[in-house]
């Protein structure tokens, strides 16, 4: 079972239209492996696009721009992530970068931006230190809060604690955006997830999806990738073909890095890259890697074959299908020798990037994706439709329905059936779901400690007990101190041990629905002397205050009234020890 998402939008306006660098202006060009910088002053016009960003041209303030603003806007997104100090806790987030010089930007302006040192966020790559060791610090320790990948655990790898995606990249492919997607889905209880975020205090129910370059709207196709050795360097991927490695995956990678190539390199380049490759362009050595390997090709030769040798055995059709299939992948691989492959890796190490530090970037958009509030409109409106048709057939939801004073005779029994109901017959109701749904809409008040307080909070709300989504545990609160005003308005006041046992019911209401007698004989009272303190301190009384509390600690919203009345002057007090308890009637 995975979790679904929900999606933030980040748009800048240069990530949308790109820039212009004037003629004139000096500005660094930086080699994008050794980045070593260089200051030159530009001869002409440099215009770039959004596909050029972080490519021909690196904006920094681009990259801080996003990186502030997810910052920013981390709190609307987990809006309970603060530990006991009241700070902020920084969920396990993945950043999707387009490669590893873009991953090295971003890692530095995420530590100035949450003014962290470097543990906090750390690449993940196969070009990374020690990426594996890395990985399992992220998986399963405090540190890192936040990774930059750009292949490495796009696919295949598990981090259950990952609650947010940030890309900072687009993506083509639908099976390949899934499968990154699919990063963030992984189920984990709360335990776990406590372990490396501490600050949780619900189960990992949804992750969120923060889309900082319109990856979630752009056009995607079903090509499958070519690339299947994305950690090897390309200098490896040359020399195994050049010694006589054949296998598929090398031929598709080092065809898919051609590619990537050609787009970088000048006409000039192009030219001395055909004549160290026999004549051929990169695109003709690129159509021969593929075909060495193409379903299309290889059936072909098969079909001329079996067309030749109509008499021929089949054993011996088999081996002549094999030779011509290797005739064909060592064509392909003829093309590399020394001379063109030490080309190769120079070219590619030559090309440099401009730094752009000339146009300042500026947020467009920023806020849930409109498709989340329709889906979350849209789950409400089931939500009451289910609580409406069921309300007279379910017992809880007839008492929540009934008279006021019915719902001390809620039990955490029937709290729990009713998830269990509602989870059974439509899952999309799960009730910190419709919570998060309600998140999104308009402002709630709280955070439930779990799905049985959701569901109580949520139907208090569809059942007009309360104009604004309450947590129930705080609705709780207002209502103890209010019992408490009202009760000690008059002579009445309660002890200090008094105080404490009547906190430690409402606290156990506030988790589990209700209290009863049988109650006092668990955890937490049984540790301060179970059903018989309790009587030490409230003696026959004890009954009636459980059954109040029961009642005044779910009340109405504003307009509870209560259902206990005091005997004017004519209180009758019941003393033993230390204590003074006024009787209280019940209507």
């Amino acid at each position: 079972m995975n979790v679904g998402s929900d999606v933030y939008l980040i748009e800048t306006e240069i990530t949308k239209k790109g820039a212009t660098i004037w003629k004139g202006q000096y500005v660094d060009h930086r080699e994008k492996l050794s980045r070593k910088k260089r200051w030159e002053q530009l001869d002409e016009d440099v215009v770039y696009s959004q596909m050029e960003l972080d490519d021909k041209v690196v904006n920094p303030n681009q990259i801080r721009t996003i990186i502030r603003t997810f910052k920013e806007h981390l709190p609307e997104m987990f809006p309970d992530r603060t530990n006991e100090k009241g700070e902020f806790e920084v969920p396990k987030t993945l950043i999707f970068a387009k490669t590893d010089s873009h991953a090295d930007d971003i890692i530095q302006i995420v530590r100035e931006e949450f003014g962290e040192e470097n543990r906090f966020c750390k690449k993940i790559t196969y070009n990374s230190d020690d990426p594996k060791s890395i990985l399992a610090q992220f998986r399963n320790g405090y540190h890192p809060r936040i990774a930059v990948t750009v292949d490495m655990i796009a696919t295949g790898t598990d981090v259950k604690p990952l609650e947010c995606l940030l890309f900072m990249r687009d993506v083509k492919s639908r099976n390949y955006f899934e499968q990154m997607k699919g990063r963030g889905t992984r189920i984990i209880n709360l335990d776990d997830l406590k372990k490396v975020t501490p600050s949780a205090k619900l189960t990992k129910d949804h992750y969120v999806i923060v889309d900082a370059v319109g990856v979630t709207k752009s056009l995607k196709t079903d090509s499958r990738p070519l690339e299947k050795k994305p950690g090897v360097p390309l200098k490896d991927l040359l020399a195994a073909i050049t010694v006589g490695a054949r296998d598929e995956d090398l031929f598709t990678s080092l065809a898919n890095r051609l590619t990537r190539l050609e787009k970088q390199l000048t006409d000039k380049e192009k030219s001395t890259f055909a004549e160290k490759a026999n004549d051929k362009t990169i695109t003709e050595v690129v159509k021969e890697l593929l075909n060495a390997y193409n379903p299309d090709t290889l059936e072909d030769l098969r079909l001329k074959v079996e067309h030749e040798n109509p008499d021929v055995a089949p054993i011996e059709k088999e081996e002549k299908v094999k030779t011509l299939t290797a005739a064909l992948q060592n064509q392909a691989a003829s093309t590399f020798n020394g001379e063109l492959n030490e080309y190769i890796e120079n070219v590619r190490k030559a090309h440099e990037q401009i730094i752009d530090l000339v146009n300042p970037d500026k947020v467009r958009a920023v806020g849930w994706e409109k498709d989340n509030k329709d889906k979350a409109q849209e789950l409400l409106k089931t939500f009451a439709d289910w609580i409406t048709q069921h309300k007279d057939e379910i017992t809880a939801l007839q008492i929540f329905y009934g008279q006021p004073y019915r719902r001390r005779e809620l039990t955490f029994k029937m709290i729990k059936e009713l998830v269990d109901t509602i989870v059974a017959d439509k899952p999309t109701l799960a009730p910190l779901g419709v919570w998060r749904a309600y998140e999104l809409l308009e402002s709630v008040s709280g955070q439930p400690k779990n799905e049985l307080v959701a569901l109580v909070s949520l139907i208090r709300k569809v059942a007009g007990i309360d104009t604004t989504l309450t947590s129930y545990d705080k609705t709780v609160d207002k209502n103890f101190q209010n019992w408490v005003f009202k009760k000690q308005a008059g002579t009445l006041k309660f002890t200090e041990e008094q105080m404490q046992w009547l906190r430690m019911l409402k606290d156990h209401i506030a988790a589990s629905i209700s209290a009863t007698a049988d109650d006092l004989d668990y955890t937490p009272f049984d540790a301060k002397g179970g059903k018989g303190k309790m009587w030490q301190l409230f003696g026959n009384e004890t009954e009636n205050i459980i059954n109040e509390l029961n009642e005044a600690l779910a009340a109405w919203d504003e307009r509870y009234k209560r259902n206990t009345y005091w005997m004017g002057n004519n209180i009758t007090w019941r003393s033993g020890g230390l204590y003074k308890w006024p009787c209280i009637q019940t209507n």
